[in-house]
């Protein structure tokens, strides 16, 4: 059996462009990839706070430190500056992988640097 989980998030990134005429589809800054262990062309699942809007796309690499996230491309229609969004990778594993996985969550403030990061979601409480 086969499970697909989290494997890496990029927590309130905040859209710095949005480019409709721009080849490829989020931009996103290298450290942030780096951090978060996404891969250049690796398909990610984009989710406006703003909207509600929730579309895959695949990561391309912005410059290091930039605080660079551009939705690109037709998703441009989806997202604009200023939008808080959550930007997550998936990975496909099988039983035996399990035991010892984590995902990577990274965690932004309004000018997508990195507070903090964490292995795990607190359990939500009532």
């Amino acid at each position: 059996m086969q499970y697909t989980l989290l494997k890496a998030k990029l927590h309130h990134a905040r859209v710095t462009h949005s480019e409709l005429e721009y080849e490829g589809s989020c931009a996103i800054d290298g450290k942030l990839l780096d951090t978060a262990g996404i891969r250049e062309y690796e398909q990610i699942h984009i989710y406006n706070l703003a909207n509600g809007e929730r579309f895959t796309t695949y990561a391309i690499r912005a410059e290091d430190n930039s605080g660079i996230i551009s939705v690109n491309g037709a998703a441009a229609h989806k997202a604009n500056p200023g939008d808080r969004v959550i930007i997550a990778a998936y990975a496909v594993l099988n039983q035996h992988e399990l035991a010892n996985f984590q995902p990577t969550l990274v965690y932004l403030n309004e000018h997508n640097r990195i507070t903090h990061c964490r292995n795990a979601i607190p359990v939500q409480v009532a």
